[in-house]
């Protein structure tokens, strides 16, 4: 199917997604979060396995500085890179902080199999792949992490005040969290720009996976998955 329904590829994108995001925003660990009945334990299993997540998300922004073709693309990905490693990852130690997770229980924390796959996929991507590749992998994480701040503000409104996550929540939410999934779908789109449907299906392919992969990573901290061996 070509492109010409939708506005842009990253409008494609978000409406093939919409079922898989919509199961995301609605599983039972997100929404805890949201109403604040999520137990310490599940959000001190789930902060560990994202801050090692992160780490390895945050080198495909490196591997897009590499790949960029112009000096603008490069400074933004760098950019993003030290947001995330020194903002989104803070919030993490932080909040580890708060919850008596030690700095090197954090550093020391092993991935899931889960958490192995999700990021070992995009990697593969980027390392092989073109910039393209390394955008459609990034795109969901960020674009649907920012839904779901929104939706559960929008959702717990003034009973945020005292949640035990509302930091969480007005971090995700936030105009500036939102700037990098925006610059991200743009730059997809002009990434895009006249490609062939065989080199888009792919891309779509890498969109659709990660995002299930997001769906994986809730499931897995909800029950608190772990090698069985």
């Amino acid at each position: 199917m070509t492109n010409t329904q939708w506005k842009s590829f990253s409008e494609r994108l978000h409406h093939r997604a919409k079922e898989i995001w919509k199961r995301n925003h609605t599983h039972p660990f997100v929404q805890a979060i949201g109403d604040g009945t999520l137990p310490e334990k599940k959000f001190a299993y789930y902060l560990k396995q994202d801050y090692i997540y992160l780490i390895d998300y945050s080198k495909l922004f490196a591997l897009g500085a590499i790949k960029a073709n112009n000096l603008e693309t490069m400074a933004k990905f760098a950019g993003i890179l030290n947001e995330t490693l020194q903002v989104e990852m803070n919030l993490h130690r932080n909040y580890c902080k708060e919850f008596g997770i030690s700095s090197e229980e954090l550093e020391n924390t092993e991935p899931t199999p889960i958490t192995l796959a999700y990021t070992g996929y995009m990697l593969n991507a980027a390392h092989h792949g073109t910039l393209a590749d390394i955008v459609a992998c990034l795109l969901p994480c960020a674009w649907d992490y920012y839904e779901i701040g929104l939706l559960l503000k929008e959702q717990n409104g003034k009973a945020l005040a005292t949640n035990r996550y509302a930091q969480w929540i007005e971090s995700y939410s936030s105009p500036k969290f939102a700037e990098a999934h925006k610059w991200l779908a743009k730059l997809l789109d002009e990434l895009t720009e006249g490609l062939p449907e065989k080199e888009l299906n792919k891309l779509e392919k890498h969109f659709l996976m990660t995002s299930r992969y997001e769906y994986l990573f809730w499931d897995m901290v909800h029950h608190e998955h772990d090698w069985p061996l």
